[in-house]
C-alpha cells in the first residue's frame, strides 16, 4: 500500500533532557561523547558528527513493560515476539467524559479483545509533565485486568501515570495479572482521542535488550 494511503498517528510523548515521567524516578540526562566541533579534528575537512550519551531509567516517556519487569522468569525485551508488538488491531476505549478514576470491566464487555491491543483513552495525558499528572490518575481495576487477560488481549495501553492505582501502595494487580499472562503494558500514551474505537493498528516496539524489562517506545497507530 502506498504511504499516501495511510494515516499514521503518533501516540508517544517527546523525550527531552530533564523530563519528569513519574515523580521520584531519575530524569534523563544528555551528555556529549563527541561534539561536532571536536569531531572536525577526527574526520576529513567539511565532515563532522555528533555522538551523544543519554542516561535514563527504562521508565521514561512512553514506555513498554515486558513480563521481566514484574517476574524474573518472564520474557525480557530481547525475548518479545515482534508479532505481539507490530500492527496489532486496536480496540480503543474512549473514557474522557468519565468522572470515575477506576476503569472497570464494564468498559470492555462486548468488545472483540482476543489478539488486540486494548488502548484506554482517559485524557489524563493532558497533564503530562505537570505536577497534576502524579495525583488522582485513572487506572485499570484488578477485575478488568483479569477480564482482559481471560479474553486474550495481547497488549494493554493507557494514557495515564500508571496502569495500577499507585497511591494505594502495596500490590500492583493490573501489572501482576497482565504481565503474568504475557500481555505487554504500555504506559504514558498520548493522543488516543485521535483514534476510532476500531479500525486502527497499533505498534510499540522497544529495542532488543537482554536482561531489561522496560524501555521507551515510539508508539503509533496507522489507519488504512
Amino acid at each position: 500500500m502506498p504511504a499516501s494511503a495511510r494515516r499514521i498517528i503518533d501516540l508517544s510523548h517527546t523525550m527531552r533532557e530533564g523530563l519528569v515521567t513519574y515523580p521520584g524516578l531519575p530524569v534523563p540526562v544528555f551528555t556529549s561523547h563527541l561534539t561536532r566541533a571536536d569531531s572536525r579534528a577526527v574526520y576529513a575537512p567539511g565532515t563532522e558528527f555528533a555522538m551523544d550519551i543519554i542516561t535514563m531509567i527504562g521508565n521514561t516517556g512512553t514506555y513498554l513493560d515486558s513480563p521481566f519487569h514484574r517476574y524474573p522468569e518472564g520474557s525480557d525485551l530481547a525475548g518479545l515476539e515482534l508479532d505481539t508488538l507490530v500492527a496489532l488491531p486496536a480496540q480503543v476505549v474512549h473514557l474522557r467524559a468519565s468522572t470515575n478514576r477506576a476503569v472497570d470491566v464494564d468498559s470492555f464487555v462486548g468488545r472483540e479483545i482476543a489478539g488486540c491491543a486494548v488502548l484506554i483513552d482517559t485524557g489524563w495525558d493532558r497533564h503530562f509533565g505537570e505536577p497534576e499528572y502524579a495525583t488522582g490518575a485513572p487506572f485499570l481495576t484488578e477485575a478488568a485486568a483479569r477480564y482482559l487477560a481471560a479474553q486474550g488481549a495481547v497488549l494493554v495501553g493507557i494514557d495515564s501515570l500508571n496502569i495500577d492505582d499507585t497511591p494505594s501502595g502495596g500490590p500492583r494487580p493490573a501489572h501482576s495479572i497482565l504481565l503474568a499472562a504475557g500481555i505487554h503494558v504500555v504506559e504514558h500514551l498520548t493522543g488516543l482521542d485521535q483514534l476510532p474505537e476500531q479500525g486502527a493498528r497499533f505498534t510499540a516496539v522497544p529495542p532488543k535488550v537482554e536482561g531489561f524489562g522496560t524501555f521507551p517506545v515510539r508508539a503509533y497507530a496507522h489507519l488504512d
